[in-house]
């Protein structure tokens, strides 16, 4: 049996996050949990927080297939893609998904960020180049950091940025990446213009379609479809089943070539437990609903519409209506006076956008009954008339 330690104690080696927690504090960036009531409409508040643009998280066909697939397949994949997490549904799913959008192949992976993670990294490497949009998603960015290839990051949307960066490359590969929707700003990516350099200087084109797919492009099927580019042989898109499909997960879309090489070469597919069933049954359904009603992709942008005008913000080109307040006190004011009132909002901050830049961030959803519209716009005409005079929320 031993004695108390007798080494006098040292220096508390975590004391740093007390100083870092009270930085965050006083810039108005601290971040905390708040969880959900078990209400699968997200409780007594609307939400327009949520990514769910379709409506489709709590369908009852979608929730059919998850419970489906949960009885069939049991609660988890059991193991990686490559060892026991690959079932037949999962393979329905990528199927389906690539057909519907156009694309020769499909690969799920357990979220859309380590699809960005799996793909990026196995495309690049050692001696290539990635030229990244400098409004990337933050898995994208990080993909960038982990793949080892040299990082050129070019302004938001400038396309001739992107082709100097290409045409002064040194190394054989190229890939060039950017969201195809702004997930902050909701804007849409030139992927026409930035398929055109790419094709003439020898790369490859990455769209992440997780804030395209389920609203824009034909029937919903991403802006890769809407400006036909999907199926192209340089091309690749990655998309999420977490937002528009209501469900969770992601995957890679491109050419049969690109998705036999991401099972060979992916660490976050190869080393990952497969996507479990339940997400896996509930995307399918999803896409079978967004296939079968595609008016549902219209409809967001209509709520989005009303939602901008309520707030006196630009007309959206997708389910994203940012509303920038500047700092990030009011803007965590107006999204608290919004929830005191019944209705929820995302409020984003620095790092999410650029300092200065603090807002709120709608998201329409396809099936707001008029009054539930109604009830949305008035309470955001009332909390920002507010926030914008200063007066208290």
């Amino acid at each position: 049996m031993t004695g108390p330690d007798p080494t006098p104690p040292g220096p508390r080696p975590l004391a740093w996050l007390d100083t870092h927690a009270r930085a965050r504090t006083e810039a108005g960036l601290r971040r905390r949990l708040s969880p959900r009531p078990a209400d699968p409409a997200g409780g007594p508040a609307l939400d327009l927080a949520g990514n769910d643009y379709l409506g489709l998280s709590a369908d009852p066909r979608v929730v059919a297939g998850a419970t489906a697939a949960l009885r069939t397949w049991g609660a988890g994949a059991t193991g990686s893609r490559l060892v026991t997490g690959s079932t037949a549904l999962h393979a329905e799913l990528e199927a389906e998904l690539a057909a519907f959008c156009g694309h020769d192949d499909a690969l799920v992976f357990s979220s859309g960020y380590t699809a960005n993670l799996g793909v990026v990294t196995a495309l690049t490497g050692p001696g290539a180049l990635i030229v990244s949009d400098a409004a990337a998603h933050a898995s994208l960015v990080d993909a960038c950091r982990l793949s080892r290839a040299r990082v050129v990051v070019v302004p938001h949307a400038d396309v001739d940025a992107v082709d100097a960066a290409l045409a002064a490359r040194t190394e054989t590969r190229a890939l060039v990446v950017t969201d195809s929707v702004g997930s902050a700003d909701g804007d849409l990516a030139p992927l026409a213009a930035l398929h055109r350099v790419c094709r003439a200087r020898g790369a490859v084109l990455l769209a992440d379609e997780a804030h395209g797919l389920g609203v824009r492009g034909p029937g919903g099927r991403g802006l890769l479809a809407e400006t036909g580019l999907a199926g192209a042989d340089d091309v690749v898109a990655t998309v999420t089943l977490s937002k528009a499909l209501g469900s969770q997960g992601g995957a890679v879309l491109g050419p049969a070539a690109v998705t036999a090489h991401l099972v060979d070469s992916a660490r976050s597919f190869i080393f990952d437990t497969g996507l479990a069933p339940a997400a896996t049954g509930a995307a399918l359904a999803a896409l079978r609903v967004l296939a079968s009603e595609p008016e549902r992709a219209a409809d967001v942008l209509r709520v989005a519409g009303a939602l901008a005008a309520a707030c006196d913000a630009a007309v959206p080109v997708s389910a994203v209506v940012p509303v920038v307040l500047g700092e990030p006190g009011p803007a965590v004011a107006a999204a608290a006076a919004c929830l005191r009132r019944g209705l929820r909002v995302g409020c984003f901050r620095p790092p999410s956008v650029p300092p200065g830049t603090s807002r709120l961030r709608l998201t329409a959803r396809a099936g707001l009954t008029g009054a539930q519209l109604s009830f949305a716009t008035g309470v955001l005409a009332e909390v920002l008339a507010d926030a914008r005079t200063g007066a208290p929320a």
